[in-house]
């Protein structure tokens, strides 16, 4: 009784107006859209790497620089963003990274005509996804009562799936008719009505303690996360215990041990790291990770399954993979009613089983397999991935104080983003160096400069093949689609491991149920209620 007491007189600024909490539901709407919008810019440009290579004769490093500019930006700023919106009001940030998000895309639709203006347009793209994704989840977390936020969140969380599978079908179907401008010019109209609607619903929410910001945490963090992400996209090309690998990634790492050693002895940290001692915090950031690792790596593989083993084109392969967003977007809502049944603990452990049983089902795919055997595979991986990601995700913010929500939320984020990077970095090195290996043979007795383009990639080895024709050439391109189909059983197998074990981890570390941190004293002992406790505003303003 004495905890209840105590939450209703210090937890008051944790609920909102009554006209505000009876327009919820469409502000989650407008959350949502504005989450898409990220979600969408993120994943939507590797279709169009083709055209723009012909438009603006992009060098190979530009049209990565084009991929990468957004994903490094975005993933280092995400901390800074997020305290920003907690010191200064998170509607606010919402807001300018929107424009900022709208005013990047009419440049690049109206303005770009060289492939560096492109980089620089998804530059400022990333900042602004860095504004407005931890934004997102954090004004949710403040517009719903602790017993609605698992059932918010899982739509929350549905709607990142559907942004992964729809981008690229997307820009597929714009290309098929417009020139790549098109491709920037689409999000504009979505942009402004996000702003004009999000203004008149979105309320206002800020840390009431108007907590004094982090700089050297903001620049640490940031250039940390933007080392490491950077070595680990660069991996692959390089090699992992390359010299320029190494002291990139290690650099990014002792740049965040002093990160998180000055956090430990500030005030007002940026990332309270003392919340790692949560499981709710710190097991839910890992399985976000791995689950994103899943996601994103076989993500990676299957569009160059389709594109290449199946000869699919850009958008039929991207429409094939719709399946992953309409389970997701089933998958995620329905995790809660179960985690409320069962358990958070036991849904995110059985989700992760499911989705190492969805890739192992993939790793028995092979050249002449049908389109139902692989996409039979990838529907219960993302049936898994929808039941993990909820309730970590609800997990994790359930760590976290009200007045903190950015701080919890860019966490949330910034798990998503490194796992993303990881798994395609990873799982993608794994088929590289198996298909190198298995490759080698057939191509021995080639030139040296065809020898070296084969050996690249199972796309070149296809086109020294064409150029070689005959018998000669179409063993050399069943050669290197058996090499290849090689390294992706090795790689799936070995990422189905690494999400067994993650379960398991989870399944003893996650607690069953959210339990809300009230406030974290400077001692580090967590004062928590457990979910749905909390009085409703109508009890607190009696």
């Amino acid at each position: 009784m004495g905890l209840l007491a105590k939450i209703t007189v210090v937890k008051k600024q944790d609920y909102v107006p009554e006209q505000v909490h009876r327009r919820r539901w469409w502000i989650l709407a407008v959350l949502c859209l504005s989450l898409l919008i990220v979600m969408i810019g993120n994943t939507s440009l590797n279709v169009a790497l083709p055209v723009l290579s012909r438009d603006l004769h992009a060098t190979n490093s530009q049209l990565q620089w084009m991929v990468d500019a957004y994903s490094l930006i975005f993933a280092g700023l995400l901390f800074t963003a997020g305290a920003f919106g907690d010191r200064f009001g998170r509607k606010g940030i919402l807001q300018a990274g929107l424009f900022l998000f709208g005013a990047a895309s009419a440049y690049a639709a109206f303005m770009a005509t060289s492939a560096g203006a492109v980089v620089a347009a998804r530059a400022v793209m990333g900042i602004a996804g860095a504004m407005i994704m931890p934004a997102t989840l954090s004004i949710l977390t403040n517009v719903f009562p602790p017993k609605e936020r698992a059932k918010a969140v899982g739509i929350w969380a549905g709607v990142t799936g559907i942004g992964v599978a729809v981008g690229p079908i997307l820009t597929g179907l714009i290309l098929e008719h417009f020139s790549w401008h098109a491709t920037f010019t689409t999000n504009i109209p979505i942009i402004i009505f996000a702003l004009l609607v999000g203004g008149w619903l979105i309320p206002r929410t800020a840390d009431p303690e108007h907590s004094s910001l982090d700089p050297l945490g903001g620049l640490l963090s940031t250039a940390g996360l933007v080392a490491l992400v950077y070595a680990i996209i660069e991996a692959p090309s390089h090699g992992w215990l390359s010299g320029n690998t190494l002291s990139i990634g290690l650099g990014g790492l002792a740049i965040l041990a002093l990160f998180i050693w000055w956090e430990l002895r500030n005030k007002h940290p940026m990332l309270d790291v003392r919340l790692f001692k949560r499981p709710a915090f710190g097991v839910s950031a890992l399985s976000l990770t791995l689950v994103f690792f899943a996601l994103q790596g076989m993500f990676f593989s299957f569009s160059l399954f389709l594109q290449l083993i199946h000869g699919y084109s850009p958008l039929s392969s991207s429409v094939r993979l719709l399946p992953v967003a309409a389970t997701l977007t089933v998958a995620a809502p329905l995790s809660t009613p179960l985690a409320n049944r069962f358990g958070k603990r036991r849904v995110v452990s059985a989700g992760m089983l499911t989705i190492a049983l969805g890739i192992l089902i993939i790793s028995t795919v092979g050249i002449a397999s049908s389109y139902l055997h692989l996409v039979f595979g990838i529907v219960v991986m993302a049936l898994g991935i929808g039941l993990a990601m909820s309730p970590t995700t609800d997990l994790l913010m359930s760590a976290v104080p009200k007045n903190r929500a950015g701080m919890g939320s860019a966490m949330n984020d910034t798990t998503r983003e490194l796992g993303g990077a990881l798994g395609i970095a990873v799982l993608g090195s794994l088929l590289a160096s198996q298909y190198s290996s298995k490759i080698a043979s057939a191509i021995a007795n080639l030139p040296a400069a065809a020898k070296q383009t084969a050996a690249s990639s199972l796309a070149g080895a296809m086109a020294v093949g064409q150029q070689v024709g005959g018998d000669v050439g179409n063993s050399l391109v069943a050669a290197a689609k058996d090499a290849w189909m090689s390294g992706f059983h090795r790689s799936v197998i070995i990422g189905a491991v690494i999400v067994a074990m993650a379960a398991i981890v989870a399944y003893i570390g996650l607690p069953d149920q959210a339990a809300d941190v009230i406030v974290i004293p400077e001692e580090g002992n967590f004062e928590t209620a457990e979910q749905g406790a909390a009085p409703e505003p109508e009890a607190i303003a009696k």
